[in-house]
């Protein structure tokens, strides 16, 4: 099972700025794109942290390392940057799958769009985690993240936005480590079925409103 996050705040450069924490009670099976903890193994926490639109450190897994090992969060985690506001998380649960974005779309694209000559320094980031109370094979956990960007895109395209994402989105799911494993995690099976509509729900409500950064925020 893993948590509801609790929201936690960290110093840095005069300001204490947010982070979301879930934990595990047991480690849980993951697999994603996050900076830290990407690909497929065994995960005890999720820290979905938020940096300022000047973030430019080139190492963000050591920063999440660091970040991590300050709030005692102990072995393989997953770690996530935004420049949203965490607050701003939103949350929706369907058959027993719970999922939680947080929707920066400052920075929409095409994701087969020629890429432009001088890349946008706006920040936007869509960081999508979600819980499948179930186990899911190997395949059906990497078809749940093709489900979950999948129902991420459709969101964005009903929000009237002509953009599939933006070029730093991320997407972790989490299940039980043990079980018999569901062999199947695509928009009609059993499970990726009520994961597409909690994606869905979370990304059009986390981008109906104007998403202010974080730092945009604390600087007036």
């Amino acid at each position: 099972m893993l948590s509801e996050p609790f929201l936690t705040t960290r110093p840095e450069d005069g300001s204490d700025i947010p982070l979301l924490v879930w934990r595990a009670e047991a480690p849980l099976l993951a697999v994603g794109s996050a900076p830290l903890g990407g690909g497929i193994g065994v995960r005890g926490w999720v820290v979905n942290a938020t940096v300022p639109m000047s973030y430019d450190r080139e190492d963000p897994a050591a920063h999440l390392t660091e970040l991590a090992d300050g709030l005692g969060l102990a072995g393989p985690g997953v770690g996530l940057l935004t420049g949203v506001d965490v607050t701003e998380v939103v949350a929706r649960t369907d058959g027993g799958v719970r999922v939680w974005a947080t929707v920066g779309l400052g920075m929409p694209v095409w994701a087969a769009a020629p890429a432009p000559a001088t890349p946008a320094q706006r920040v936007g980031t869509v960081n999508i985690v979600v819980y499948v109370p179930a186990r899911l094979g190997d395949a059906a956990l990497v078809n749940a993240v093709a489900t979950a960007t999948e129902a991420k895109a459709q969101a964005i395209w009903e929000l009237g936005l002509p953009a599939t994402g933006t070029p730093t989105d991320a997407v972790t799911v989490l299940c039980p480590a043990d079980g018999e494993p569901a062999p199947y995690g695509g928009p009609r099976s059993a499970w990726g079925a009520p994961l597409a509509r909690a994606v869905h729900a979370a990304v059009l409500a986390g981008g109906a409103g104007t998403v202010v950064p974080w730092s945009h925020r604390v600087a007036g």
